[in-house]
């Protein structure tokens, strides 16, 4: 599996600057924010920035394999405002297409329990979704539905149920355990049993609880404020979460590409050491982690031959 940097962990940082410290940290590969006025993000259509992106990433090794939008609206009952969001995320699969990514995030709209009509909002992001699916696929790009919180999908359950209503192999579900962890949500086992065979792409990062009893609340989509928090963000590695057995799951439902480090350098930096190190020793974690499981499974072949 390649491992790349998220630039949600070089906040500091512009594309290029956070391209060559992936490289120096040892990474395989990035996956970038599109997002305006953010140092470490493409700006929405900047194709300049895209490009410049594109050749920095090219002359350290570090090829952008996804794109991170934070547009949020596709499942609007409104549709001026369901289809600018949709204009939005075409840009995205532009962008990527134009600088050899193959996978996009996708928040699968705002939404949070206390809202209105839920059907209305969820047929919206099925339909926002399928209209996208045909220019994903034409540009070799893949809309992946992150288990997020402030979402439609905070649950990998329905997650599941809105990667199979779409019905495109365009649209895949983007797997993330540590939401699923600090929203009480499902645990592993049950993860890999609804999702396991549509996971598109995964995001890795780690934590601790403060009060593992506490209910979750979140504000807004993007991220959990200080005083709604009840972890705290760790380097892969330094936390609860077990990335092994999570390894070896992925690997059993055929999953050997890219694990992509969500360093919350951008939002909790209190709680994290410097973005060169703590990218440099999540990735030795998991390439260790990894290392293991072959191993593991060299010696089980090696008994059956036996």
């Amino acid at each position: 599996m390649k491992i790349a940097g998220h630039t949600l962990g070089t906040p500091d940082h512009t594309v290029p600057e956070a391209l060559k410290l992936f490289a120096r940290a040892g990474l395989d590969a990035a996956e970038v924010i599109y997002q305006d006025d953010y140092t470490s993000g493409l700006p929405i259509g900047g194709a300049a920035a895209a490009a410049e992106a594109a050749r920095v990433a090219d002359g350290e090794g570090i090829p952008v394999i996804g794109l991170t939008p934070y547009t949020t609206a596709i499942n609007a009952t409104d549709e001026r405002i369901r289809g600018a969001a949709v204009d939005e995320l075409r840009s995205a699969i532009d962008i990527a297409h134009a600088i050899g990514a193959n996978r996009i995030r996708v928040y699968s709209g705002a939404w949070q329990p206390d809202r209105q009509d839920h059907a209305a909002h969820w047929t919206q992001l099925v339909r926002s979704l399928q209209e996208l699916s045909g220019p994903a696929a034409n540009a070799g790009v893949v809309l992946c539905a992150e288990n997020h919180f402030g979402t439609m999908t905070q649950t990998a359950r329905d997650t599941a149920k809105l990667i199979r209503a779409v019905d495109s192999p365009a649209v895949r579900v983007l797997y993330d355990q540590a939401n699923l962890t600090f929203t009480h949500d499902e645990d592993v086992d049950e993860a890999f049993a609804v999702q396991g065979d549509l996971i598109g792409h995964v995001h890795v990062k780690d934590l601790v609880f403060k009060d593992p009893n506490a209910p979750f609340v979140a504000s807004e989509t993007a991220r959990v404020h200080a005083e709604e928090r009840a972890v705290i963000s760790r380097v892969v590695g330094d936390g609860t979460l077990a990335w092994s057995p999570i390894l070896r799951r992925l690997r059993e439902v055929g999953y050997d590409d890219v694990l992509s480090l969500e360093y919350e350098y951008r939002w909790h930096p209190q709680d994290l050491e410097a973005p060169e190190v703590g990218f440099r020793r999540g990735a030795e974690h998991l390439r260790t982690l990894l290392r293991q499981l072959d191993h593991a499974a060299t010696g089980q072949n090696a008994e059956v031959r036996s």
